[in-house]
């Protein structure tokens, strides 16, 4: 089980509740691991205790557009059939990746946008918030990060999940990389699951997550070197991160930025956690 939350600069005084924070994601994910349950409830867990966490871009606590307004993205995807779930520039739904999560179940759409996406995901029952719960000061004033969770399950398969806020005073229009499987969410039981932080814009000209599996199947590369020159491919676009872990059960977490917050635990070892390089 491994989780992120997000590449880029991180402030002192938030350095400590960052790392508070994915160690407790890590923690919720891997108990839905450590009790049989499948890699994409463990990433969906996982996401929803850093999406309700105001220091991190994701769910509460997300930036704030060129309106002032907060817009969601999610994606999550399963390993074993490819199934895919995303949601773009949806408002008032309290945890992202669970209108995600209905997409995928649903089976119908990969990715439903804007006030329709908010429709449906009220529709399918999911909690909401108002617009204050989701504002907080911090958010007014930094750049936020988006998070992410990635799994292997005792049964060999893969999931991925990513949530952010987007980027701060982005255009209400914008859909970014995590809420586009192949950019910013990809998983695959032969290969890896992945999710990505960073310049979303760069991130969906390279397909970073694709990029990755692409170099796993096709050029025979373990994870870590398929991930570093996957990143390496990104760096003339924008810099960025990501976690992924392997179907031998391999783990890589690279990044190009000052630091990002990212939590692990693997097997009955106990949960480890790190912010800078």
């Amino acid at each position: 089980m491994v989780v992120h939350g997000g590449a880029g600069s991180w402030r002192a005084e938030h350095r400590d509740r960052a790392l508070g924070g994915v160690q407790r994601a890590v923690d919720a994910g891997h108990a839905v691991l450590d009790q049989g349950g499948d890699a994409l409830g463990a990433v969906q867990a996982a996401v929803i205790v850093l999406e309700d966490d105001p220091i991190f871009n994701a769910g509460r606590g997300a930036v704030l557009d060129e309106c002032g307004a907060i817009l969601h993205d999610a994606s999550l995807m399963r390993g074993t059939d490819r199934a895919a779930g995303a949601v773009a520039a949806i408002t008032g739904i309290r945890n992202p990746v669970k209108a995600a999560r209905a997409v995928l179940d649903e089976g119908r759409h990969v990715m439903l946008v804007g006030d329709q996406a908010s429709a449906f995901a009220r529709e399918q029952g999911l909690a909401t918030e108002s617009d204050d719960w989701f504002r907080t000061e911090e958010r007014t004033e930094q750049r936020g990060n988006t998070v992410g969770a990635v799994a292997l399950d005792v049964h060999g398969g893969v999931a991925a999940a990513t949530s952010t806020g987007g980027t701060s005073r982005k255009h209400p229009g914008r859909a970014g990389d995590s809420s586009l499987i192949a950019a910013g969410t990809w998983a695959c039981d032969a290969t890896v699951a992945i999710s990505c932080t960073g310049d979303g814009e760069a991130i969906i000209r390279t397909a970073l997550a694709h990029e990755i599996d692409a170099l796993m199947r096709h050029a025979g590369l373990p994870l870590a070197a398929a991930a570093q020159r996957a990143l390496d491919q990104l760096g003339p676009f924008g810099t960025g991160g990501l976690i992924a872990v392997g179907a031998d059960g391999s783990v890589a977490a690279p990044f190009t930025t000052a630091g990002m917050p990212r939590a692990w635990r693997i097997g009955r070892n106990p949960t480890i956690a790190a912010i800078d390089a």
